[in-house]
């Protein structure tokens, strides 16, 4: 099941159902073959952890079966998730680019009104513009459930994720992305960690996110130059709901990093502010707020638009905008 063809160019999305902001159908459908995530799930029952691994991470694997691996993963233990020494990609120093130059604007532009998207918030991207990144370090994977648990057990904090029904923790999602979290939750969570490891653990920069993204490329996407609807989990062929982590390899950035493209828009450090030699934008985002804070990255409700490296965004308090995060760290 994909979205409908439904145009929603402008239109306000945020005066619309959240069905119809999805370009989805008032009727039911399904997104996932169940008879195929029975029989895929029936025969991954009694593999091996490692067995499990190669499946997520194997591109040729239907969809049904890298979510059945994954979900047996989460209810077995997945050895992918220790809270403590969460894997990390090494980022060396370099000099890379940011931003979008301001003749692309209204291709994007263009190429997105279907969904909705607005000269504006292109423009949020110019100008295209060099930023010196000193070594650092990246998760390859954002933060889980059970991650972010372990975190609530220990500190007591008290803001549950929106996610956890009545605030109880989704077992069978424990190796999904955390949401939704507001950013200052999010900081808690790296101080904690880092106070628990002795290392400094904090929220990436939107510059170190958005190189994270491209490596240092000038490639639209993550994974390319043109939107894959199969790479990543977005409102287009996603279940609209969060998989487990890295079941979309096809979608992997240039440096070895997992869902940036889909699955939950993440939190990064700062607020907006328009780039060197830019213009402040107002939209739809400061007109609720003049001052909020970035996410980047797509998201399973929305589509592929906020999957675009460059893409600036920020987090409205609806469920349709689900929000994790995942940490950097300065060696």
């Amino acid at each position: 099941m994909t979205t409908s063809p439904r145009s929603l160019a402008g239109q306000d999305l945020h005066t619309l159902d959240d069905r119809t902001a999805m370009r989805l159908p008032p009727h039911f459908t399904d997104r996932y073959d169940p008879a195929a995530l029975t029989r895929h799930t029936s025969d991954l029952a009694a593999r091996t952890l490692d067995h499990l691994l190669a499946v997520m991470d194997d591109q040729g694997s239907p969809v049904e079966r890298r979510w059945s691996a994954g979900s047996l993963l989460a209810l077995r233990g997945d050895p992918r998730i220790d809270p403590f020494r969460p894997e990390m990609v090494e980022i060396p120093a370099t000099t890379t680019t940011v931003g979008l130059p301001a003749h692309s604007v209204q291709a994007v532009t263009d190429h997105w009104a279907e969904v909705g998207v607005r000269e504006e918030w292109i423009l949020k991207e110019c100008p295209a513009h060099p930023v010196s990144l000193g070594h650092f370090r990246v998760m390859r994977y954002p933060v889980t459930n059970a991650e972010y648990r372990e975190f609530l057990l220990e500190t007591g904090h008290t803001a549950l994720p929106s996610s956890w029904r009545f605030g109880a923790f989704p077992t069978k999602n424990a190796n999904h992305p955390v949401w939704t979290v507001r950013a200052e939750d999010a900081e808690a969570y790296a101080e904690w960690l880092a106070n628990r490891t002795g290392r400094v653990f904090r929220l990436p920069t939107e510059a170190e996110w958005e190189h994270t993204a491209h490596g240092g490329t000038s490639q639209e996407y993550p994974w390319g130059d043109t939107f894959d609807p199969t790479a990543t989990n977005t409102a287009e062929a996603g279940p609209l709901d969060t998989t487990p982590i890295g079941m979309y390899p096809q979608g992997r950035s240039p440096l070895g990093i997992d869902d940036l493209g889909g699955n939950v828009e993440e939190h990064v450090a700062g607020e907006y502010a328009a780039y060197p030699g830019g213009q402040t934008v107002d939209d739809d985002l400061s007109t609720q707020s003049r001052h909020y804070r970035m996410t980047r990255g797509g998201a399973f409700t929305r589509f592929g638009d906020l999957t675009r490296c460059r893409r600036r965004h920020g987090w409205f308090d609806r469920e349709i905008y689900p929000v994790g995060f995942r940490l950097a760290e300065t060696p």
